[in-house]
């Protein structure tokens, strides 16, 4: 207790003697920011599109929680629906049917989905607009014997911006070598490898390579970083770097959950961050039981703002998963099944299916954000803060402000880091 009081003195020192300085420079942030937030109105088919996508965060996530192989995860929703939607736009009869009953899409017109996700994503991924990195890639991959039909690859385009390969697995150290090198290519390097193998080369390849990058609200002092520990579990600890900053954010702490949740706006505060983290180091298998849609927004309600001290791991989380057994077990069934698969709108003929979904991120926590409000520091809100202190496994959402849609889910249970201890 007394080092963590000592890092918020220190670093209100430190924020002192800065504010001076980035007074100027603030202000015009300010007003930036206020620019920036002024944003176009949504269709109705944008924001219908927004609410299903969220839906499908809870139920991916939670298909994906139980899958004891998995440590770490990290998903975008609103990129995994374009996927669907291209699934969709590929597909005929019960293939395409069973694509948008995934995304709770079924009693939508093809049209109502392909306009809704197309402006939802573009609203979404604007990183100009919302002073964030994020650099997505999709592309579809196909047999060496494929022709892909003219307007399917026109159609993909428009609606979720998909790039088209052919790919031959004969020499399949060459094909992963591609595929790697245009995710790496795609994410400036940040996210060097999808996948060592590729057991299923018979089929189409969606691939999904993202790099996100969040820009603080309000900046971590690139001074106030360390070295700390993070408790993976109980037994088995290892050493990261956390950053430190106290500031006003929504802080809720369920006392009956033995939870913390808070919340930190990203830079135009367009979309925020939001942390779940058990008072303990515990396994998430009991968090994630409550981690639903109407949770959330319960525990979102709860939040007041107020002075948080807040420790974070300085960290990029690389994550790659094959979505195709999830999306099969949340009923996309036919699209991955050779024998039934009616992908026909791809290049005339009905000899495709889906045999992989790679969908694969890296995610960077670091301190650069907005510069501070100086004046802030000197006022009564910073007195007591409360503290949160992230040394163990957690849960993260990145939501949008505007539509409620979920950019981001996902969770932290081991980081990269040198092992510190075997036991506390």
């Amino acid at each position: 207790m007394w080092m963590m009081k000592l890092v918020v003195f220190t670093m209100l020192v430190a924020l002192g003697a800065a504010a001076a300085k980035v007074a100027t420079k603030a202000a015009t942030e300010k007003k930036v920011v206020k620019n920036a937030s002024v944003a176009k109105k949504l269709s109705d088919k944008a924001t219908t599109l927004a609410d299903r996508s969220a839906n499908l965060a809870f139920n991916l996530y939670q298909t994906m929680a139980k899958d004891k192989n998995i440590e770490n995860i990290l998903i975008s929703p609103v990129v995994v629906a374009s996927s669907l939607g291209l699934v969709s736009l590929a597909g005929k009869s019960n293939t395409a049917s069973q694509a948008k009953a995934v995304l709770s899409a079924d009693k939508l017109s093809d049209d109502h989905v392909h306009v809704g996700l197309a402006e939802l994503l573009d609203h979404v991924s604007n990183s100009t607009a919302r002073n964030v990195t994020w650099k997505i890639g999709n592309r579809l991959y196909g047999p060496s014997s494929i022709n892909f039909a003219d307007d399917f690859v026109k159609d993909s385009k428009k609606h979720y911006n998909y790039e088209h390969s052919k790919i031959n697995f004969r020499d399949k150290r060459s094909a992963l070598k591609s595929i790697n090198e245009w995710a790496s290519q795609t994410t400036d390097g940040k996210l060097p490898e999808v996948t060592k193998d590729v057991e299923k080369t018979d089929g189409a390849l969606i691939v999904n390579a993202m790099f996100f990058k969040p820009h603080w609200d309000e900046k971590f002092h690139e001074q106030m970083v360390d070295n700390r520990g993070f408790m993976v579990t109980r037994s088995f600890t290892v050493g990261v770097p956390m950053m430190h900053r106290t500031g006003l954010y929504g802080y809720y702490d369920d006392e009956g959950e033995k939870l913390q949740i808070v919340e930190m706006p990203l830079a135009h505060k367009l979309s925020s961050m939001i942390f779940i983290m058990p008072h303990q180091v515990e396994s998430l298998d009991r968090v994630e039981k409550l981690l639903t849609r109407e949770h959330v927004k319960t525990w979102l309600g709860k939040l007041t703002v107020r002075a948080v001290a807040i420790s974070l791991p300085k960290v990029i989380l690389e994550v790659s998963h094959d979505l195709q057994k999830h999306l099969a077990d949340l009923g996309l069934t036919e699209a991955v099944d050779k024998n039934k698969a009616d992908l026909s709108r791809i290049s005339g003929k009905k000899d495709l299916y889906l045999a992989n979904v790679f969908h694969a991120a890296a995610l960077e926590w670091d301190t650069p954000g907005n510069p501070f409000d100086g004046d802030l520091y000197s006022r009564e809100e910073l007195r007591n803060p409360k503290l949160f202190y992230v040394d163990h496994p957690f849960i993260f959402l990145i939501k949008d402000s505007k539509t409620d849609s979920i950019l981001f889910i996902g969770r932290l249970v081991k980081p990269k880091g040198d092992k510190m201890r075997d036991e506390l």
